[in-house]
């Protein structure tokens, strides 16, 4: 879905070259964003994205790209959620082998309301519909970021809630359905 407000951005699947820009966005949405900065228990692929996303043959990484610029990402990872620290049902309702997951879905601050995280999944959900061995699409977002749990939601639907007052994040897990 290319629109008058997406104009002049390129969205793409990342290259080598394009790898310091993506980590850039990353770790600047970590630490500006969510203001948790690096967690290295959570946060490897960032550190070694080239292994994570472009040498793995199930992984995926797509960019936005403004004036030769990264200013966007999303990721595509072979794996179901973890347990810990997700539920256990989790983990069993979406296994590695089938599952694709939706990781890294993150756009500049200043460049926010230009369709940019749309067309990124958009891409993503795309190359995960033409991919036969998958069969689900998972993924879990942090409620407390404004906006995100709505957004979410136009392309898929709570499968899990697991907002409390008994930790930090708000985390909510989604499916996106790929009607094939």
């Amino acid at each position: 879905m290319t629109t008058a407000t997406t104009t002049g951005y390129l969205v793409r699947p990342a290259e080598p070259a394009d790898l310091p820009g993506a980590r850039s966005v990353m770790l600047d949405t970590f630490y500006q964003v969510f203001g948790i900065g690096y967690l290295p228990e959570y946060h490897q692929d960032v550190i070694d994205p080239a292994t994570m996303y472009l040498a793995h043959p199930r992984n995926r990484l797509w960019v936005a790209e403004h004036d030769g610029v990264i200013v966007g990402t999303a990721a595509i990872r072979a794996q179901g959620p973890a347990h810990p620290p997700h539920p256990a049902e989790l983990a069993r309702r979406y296994p590695d082998a089938t599952t694709a997951q939706l990781f890294r879905v993150y756009v500049r601050p200043e460049h926010h309301r230009r369709g940019l995280a749309t067309r990124l999944v958009e891409a993503a959900v795309a190359h995960v519909r033409a991919t036969p061995t998958f069969e689900r699409l998972y993924l879990h977002t942090d409620a407390r970021t404004p906006g995100a749990l709505e957004f979410w939601l136009t392309f898929g639907r709570v499968v899990h809630d697991a907002r409390g007052p008994h930790d930090g994040f708000q985390t909510v897990h989604l499916e996106i359905p790929l009607d094939r």
